[in-house]
């Protein structure tokens, strides 16, 4: 299996990307934060199925469309950037569980699956992941595969860690000031981390 991959620093690599804070970890550290570690579950499944399939996808030849038609990769990109700002704006305006808020409602899981493919994080990991440890004259798909596996279960163990580091900052957040700071300071890690969009 992945014959011709260097399986040790392709971990590494995964590790490195994915355990980093960018805009996944900002979004399930403050979701388990508000909803506690099972209400973001939807989240953590969501973001990994969704970062797993974008990179088989990537791999399969989405990159060459994208290259072969720059203005479709440029309308992804802004769109991806809108969503995200959404996505702040849900964070900053969370109240947590037992509110009876309307806001007071998790990112489900297809939100989610969503988010993986508008992450710019996401897309600079899976392509630079591709470019480098995958072999020429390999098999195409068995080799993506792997990546994108790889990548998927280092994205589900950060993701994990991040909420359980959420939900464990959460009793931190008794009061309704220091909850809203959290929750502003989060979207605006969100939105800080759309640089490499805009730049």
């Amino acid at each position: 299996m992945g014959e011709g991959i260097l399986l040790g620093p392709l971990v590494l690599f995964a590790a490195a990307m994915c355990l980093t804070p960018g805009p996944s970890v900002v979004l399930v550290t403050a979701a388990a934060a508000n909803f506690g570690f099972r209400g973001a579950l939807p989240l953590i499944f969501g973001i990994t199925l969704g970062f797993g399939a974008m990179v088989m996808a990537v791999g399969l030849g989405l990159a060459g469309l994208f290259h072969a038609a720059p203005r479709l990769h440029m309308a992804l990109k802004y769109a991806g950037a809108l969503y995200l700002l959404y996505l702040a704006w849900r964070i900053a305006r969370a109240d947590g569980a037992g509110r009876g808020s309307k806001q007071a409602n998790p990112i489900g899981f297809a939100g989610a699956v969503l988010f993986a493919w508008m992450n710019p994080k996401g897309w600079m990991t899976a392509v630079g992941a591709l470019a480098a440890y995958t072999t020429l004259g390999g098999e195409v798909l068995q080799q993506t595969a792997v990546i994108a596996g790889i990548l998927a279960a280092a994205c589900f163990g950060s993701v994990v860690i991040w909420a359980a580091f959420g939900a464990a900052i959460a009793r931190l957040l008794g009061s309704p000031r220091a909850r809203r700071i959290f929750n502003w300071t989060m979207a605006g890690l969100l939105v800080i981390s759309l640089a490499p969009v805009v730049g």
